[in-house]
């Protein structure tokens, strides 16, 4: 279940990029303090770069992801490394270190693998729900209603409309 709802969204950001230009993409927004569209698809793209990348040794820093900008200017870029991690991020659950910086200081958690595969899809329709508000400021630009919904609501709503 965990792997096709990562792919079913995966899949929301590829049909996104086909409806953008690389000028709408990389377009400063008002609505997002002068961030792109762009700039969110990378930061969705390199947490899960990230994941994957660490996988091996089984610590991740999402802080010490790359910082690519260009996945964020460029569609057809973005575009391959997105179907990239759809083609590679189905690996076996296995424990894993967690390292952040908070205020300074380092902060080591565990977790595994399942748990940070379902943070990244959670965190990416974070950030959907954001773009959603960056294409209604360029206007003509739709994507399907749940587009950055997460799917807890998605089945609320449905819920409530029986």
């Amino acid at each position: 279940m965990l792997v096709s709802a990562v792919k079913n969204n995966l899949d929301e950001l590829l049909v996104l990029l086909q409806s953008l230009s690389d000028t709408e993409y990389s377009k400063p927004v008002n609505a997002l303090a002068q961030a792109t569209i762009g700039q969110h698809v990378r930061h969705i793209i390199e947490m899960y770069l990230c994941l994957m990348e660490k996988y091996d040794c089984a610590m991740i820093n999402y802080d010490n992801r790359e910082r690519n900008k260009n996945i964020e200017s460029n569609i057809l870029y973005a575009t391959e490394k997105i179907e990239y991690i759809k083609e590679n991020f189905e690996k076996e659950d296995k424990e894993l270190i967690l390292e952040h910086a908070i205020s300074g200081e380092n902060i080591i958690t565990k977790s595994n693998y399942n748990r940070e595969l379902l943070y990244n899809m959670e965190h990416a329709i974070h950030h959907q729900a954001l773009i959603k508000v960056a294409l209604h400021e360029l206007g003509n630009i739709f994507v399907n209603e749940n587009f950055g919904v997460a799917p807890s609501t998605i089945q609320y709503r449905k819920t409530c409309a029986q």
